[in-house]
């Protein structure tokens, strides 16, 4: 018997299978980590912060992609499991020869999905400083639109179906999944973006649901956040400052982020602290209101 691993059928199964694998789980974990460093990108700008003063790790950001996820994943399913019924029926009639009213629908089908996907164009030439919402999923749709239109003109012709070469099918198809694959990555990005500056501004709504946070420190910390009080006990020898009205947001890379009392986007301020040892933090549940 061979101890030569790469003998083994077994093993050579193995690393073709990881040879498989290991890219698509690569290229999906590498979207994950963007989408979630996108999404806590935006919302630490809106809060007047930068997002490596957390020190969030890959593993934060995949975990923080997840809800960005979400929303555009269920409709894109929808809309796929919507498509291929319709598909499957105009096949149906294609197949029943009624080729007439097929060709005219896909007509109506490939033009509206060219001014779908050129209106949506012009939006974006035209306001390029301001990020719109949805669009580049709408631009998506238009050409997947013009594209299943196309396709079923090509079916319901006969001679237009057999003449095509393989060689130009499989380019067109290569071209039209590269341009739709941007525009999902572009619409989610835009997406997570949107997502984390809501988070930022639903911080004033939900500021007093966010445990309270009470800071001893040996030395005087200089807090000067709204709402914020300091009082000093101990001794003269060993003092010790006491700082409340201070809400936990996030305890992350050494530091820990806490929001005022009250705290707003125009007028609050983050209170970043160094997870020291000279220093306490005591945390109790939010007060029920």
């Amino acid at each position: 018997m061979s101890g030569d691993p790469e003998a083994d059928p077994r093993w050579k199964r193995a690393v073709d299978m990881l040879a498989v694998i290991g890219p698509p789980l690569t290229i999906a974990t590498a979207l994950l980590v963007y989408f979630g460093w996108a999404r806590t990108d935006a919302q630490a700008k809106a809060m007047g912060l930068d997002v490596s003063l957390f020190g969030y790790t890959v593993q934060d950001f995949v975990l923080r992609s997840i809800p960005s996820l979400f929303i555009p994943l269920v409709w894109l399913l929808i809309v796929a499991v919507g498509w291929l019924s319709l598909d499957r029926f105009l096949a149906g009639h294609l197949a029943a020869g009624r080729t007439a009213g097929i060709r005219r629908l896909a007509a109506v089908i490939l033009i509206a999905g060219l001014a779908c996907a050129g209106a949506m164009w012009f939006v974006v030439i035209l306001q390029p400083e301001r990020t719109v919402l949805f669009v580049p999923y709408i631009m998506a749709g238009g050409v997947l639109l013009a594209a299943w239109g196309l396709s079923l003109l090509r079916r319901s012709s006969q001679e237009a179906g057999r003449s095509l070469a393989a060689l130009s099918r499989g380019s067109e198809k290569t071209l039209i999944f590269c341009l739709v694959t941007l525009l999902l990555f572009w619409g989610t990005s835009d997406f997570a973006q949107a997502l984390g500056r809501g988070l930022a501004v639903s911080y004033e709504e939900r500021s007093a649901l966010l445990p309270t946070a009470v800071v001893f420190s040996k030395d005087r910390l200089g807090i000067s956040a709204p709402n914020v009080r300091e009082q000093s006990s101990g001794t003269a020898e060993n003092p010790v400052y006491q700082y409340s009205g201070l809400r936990l947001l996030v305890v992350s890379g050494g530091r820990i982020f806490l929001l005022n009392e009250g705290w707003t986007l125009r007028s609050g301020k983050v209170v970043v602290l160094r997870d020291d040892p000279g220093m306490r933090v005591e945390y109790g549940n939010p007060e029920s209101k």
